[in-house]
């Protein structure tokens, strides 16, 4: 890849290549091949800051490759170790925002895939706490909002979890990508719908399928929007 080809360089493109087989294309080859050759370079120059980043992203792109798929068929167990990995350096080095993001996604692990919200929260207590003072919006919005859906969903604090999701798509909106602008107007759109706001809900996910079309999301998410503006339709009948 040339010797412009540093682990930061790789990060970058893989970081970008791993989002739009994500919210785009499903075609993850190319983002584990940057993702990885980012990790063999840090890992060949000792350095593990950017080892760590590379073992984050990888785990985070085996995380959304389980999303397109069967959730009871994915392999948790990997992502774990590979978030577990990165974090054990983070820590040692004393890289707080990655830390905040290797404990985002150890939560994702416990939630998502495995439904344990009991063990997934106290990752995300401690993710936000360091990504309030560390981390960029992306990553802050991420932890706001799956403490938002678990109020939402699990807690029966509707307004605390809404408080949550509200901030999440202000820092999505801050940081200013379309993919996840539109994600989470749906997320943000689904918890207004649970919470019994028929109104905001309806207004929010006629916002997240246009904005899903307009972005290029993958068929796959257009049909999340889309399926969710119809129970919301379906309410207001």
């Amino acid at each position: 890849m040339g010797s412009e080809s540093t682990a930061g360089t790789l990060l970058a493109a893989g970081n970008e290549a791993m989002l739009e087989a994500a919210f785009r294309t499903g075609d993850f080859l190319g983002a584990w091949q940057l993702l990885e050759g980012a990790r063999r370079h840090a890992c060949d120059d000792e350095d593990r800051v950017a080892e760590a980043a590379a073992l984050t992203r990888l785990g985070m792109l085996a995380h959304f490759a389980a999303m397109g798929g069967d959730l009871a068929r994915a392999d948790w167990a990997t992502e774990e170790q590979l978030f577990t990995a990165a974090l054990r350096i983070q820590r040692e080095v004393g890289d707080a925002a990655g830390a905040a993001e290797s404990l985002f996604g150890l939560g994702l692990v416990h939630q998502v895939l495995r439904g344990d919200w009991e063990t997934a929260m106290p990752y995300y207590s401690e993710a936000l706490a360091l990504a309030e003072s560390y981390a960029d919006e992306m990553v802050r919005s991420e932890v706001h909002r799956h403490i938002g859906f678990f109020h939402v969903f699990v807690s029966g604090d509707s307004e605390r979890g809404l408080r949550h999701l509200r901030m999440s798509q202000v820092l999505r909106e801050r940081y200013g990508d379309p993919r996840r602008v539109a994600t989470g107007t749906l997320a943000l759109g689904e918890a207004e719908l649970a919470a019994g706001n028929l109104t905001d809900a309806l207004r929010l996910l006629r916002d997240a399928v246009d904005q899903a079309r307009q972005a290029n999301l993958s068929p796959q998410r257009i049909g999340w929007a889309e399926h969710a503006l119809a129970d919301a339709e379906r309410a207001a009948a």
